[in-house]
């Protein structure tokens, strides 16, 4: 049997850097990963642009250095925006953020997932106190006194003195701990591509609301291409992936009110439901939960990749105090401090996104021009809207060692 410190089910971005962070603190390290990611031609320059990318605030990005593989990544290809745009359609309410005005180079980053991917997966490759076990999945669980005892797939026999769930939103390991799942249906899908546009995007991310729907659009490297994010009913995200590439273009121009001009599908259409979840606990007796095994968001704020991020640092945070003060990291009660300060950030989060789906749905006239009211107010307040862009940025709360 083989006996590690930590297991972690997962070998996403969130699990991985959770696995980078830890790396050189005594910790015997290993990543559970279901497939052995294909990432020889992942980030080739001539590869067409990934379908799924994130926004990498600057609390994420500091992260990524931390662990070294910020670098890596920037090697490849990376978009900083340096502007946001909101607004909403058929009114006079709009909000703008730039980073000149705040003495910063950039606001964040718009970056494939797969790339973040395989920088992280090549340094867990390379650090001595990590085992990448791919492909492997956990197939048996049993919650010891001391230790986690685990089997894989394979029947290979590991134990460990804490297991991290990072194994997506619909946790294998969570549900094997039967941790309560507090969960809605936003009753929309999102709909996701790579579009060209008529104009340059400036290194600017839009996003505009509009009645039933939300639509925004992430800069890429080129100048005139960009990721959409579409979230709309179930009805209508069906039937905009079934249209035609020519009336597809069209009722996008529209509803992103002509921007950035014309628009042209570079890659095929995709959708998926968009539903929140929260655990009812992050941790357990020899478990913590991160990333979408913990909590998944609206993709609206673009915080779903940060807010797991930020779970494996405040988790790198505490096991580091733990390993520092000779403490069981297993133990429920010395992963508390996670727990509690991660749930309540979670919280935070859901609530704040529940309240803006509240606030820009309906089409009364009042209601609009009350929110046209509201947007240009807070874009006159610098005050608020600094407060705003820290938010955003994730540089409020973050661990010392971050700051």
């Amino acid at each position: 049997m083989q006996s590690f410190d930590l297991v972690i089910a997962g070998g996403g971005i969130v699990g991985l850097a959770l696995a980078c962070g830890l790396n050189g603190y005594g910790l015997r390290i290993a990543v559970a990963e279901r497939q052995l990611p294909d990432i020889t031609h992942a980030t080739a320059p001539d590869a067409p642009f990934s379908l799924r990318v994130s926004a990498i605030n600057a609390a994420s990005e500091r992260l990524l250095q931390h662990i070294g593989v910020w670098d890596a990544i920037c090697a490849t290809r990376v978009t900083a925006y340096r502007a946001m745009e909101v607004w909403e359609r058929d009114s006079f309410g709009k909000i703008r953020f730039r980073a000149d005005d705040y003495g910063l180079n950039h606001l964040g980053h718009i970056i494939e997932n797969r790339v973040i991917h395989q920088a992280l997966w090549q340094r867990a490759e390379a650090l001595p106190d990590i085992t990448l076990l791919a492909p492997a999945s956990l197939q048996q669980v049993a919650w010891g006194e001391n230790e986690a005892f685990m089997t894989l797939n394979d029947g290979r026999p590991l134990s460990a003195r804490l297991v991290v769930a990072a194994d997506g939103a619909d946790s294998w390991l969570r549900q094997q701990a039967d941790i309560p799942l507090t969960f809605w249906d936003y009753e929309q899908h999102a709909l996701v591509a790579t579009v060209r546009t008529a104009q340059p995007h400036g290194a600017t991310a839009r996003q505009v609301f509009y009645g039933s729907g939300i639509l925004a659009f992430l800069p890429l490297e080129r100048p005139c291409l960009s990721s959409i994010v579409w979230s709309l009913s179930p009805q209508e995200a069906l039937q905009l992936s079934r249209l035609s590439a020519e009336h597809f273009n069209h009722r996008l121009a529209i509803a992103s009110d002509m921007r950035l001009g014309e628009c042209y599908l570079e890659s095929a259409r995709q959708t998926f439901p968009l539903m929140a979840r929260y655990a009812r606990s992050f941790a357990a007796h020899r478990l913590a939960l991160i990333g979408d095994a913990a909590h998944t968001v609206h993709p609206l704020a673009g915080q779903g990749v940060n807010l797991g991020f930020m779970d494996a640092a405040e988790l790198i945070t505490q096991l580091q105090r733990l390993q520092h003060q000779g403490k069981d990291p297993g133990q429920h009660l010395c992963l508390r401090r996670f727990e509690r300060r991660r749930k309540q950030r979670a919280a935070v989060m859901l609530a704040g996104i529940q309240g803006l789906l509240g606030l820009f749905s309906g089409v009364h006239p009042a209601k609009i021009v009350l929110r046209g009211i509201g947007l240009n107010l807070v874009d006159h307040l610098p005050g608020v809207k600094h407060h705003l862009i820290l938010q955003a940025m994730g540089l409020t709360g973050l661990p010392a060692w971050l700051q």
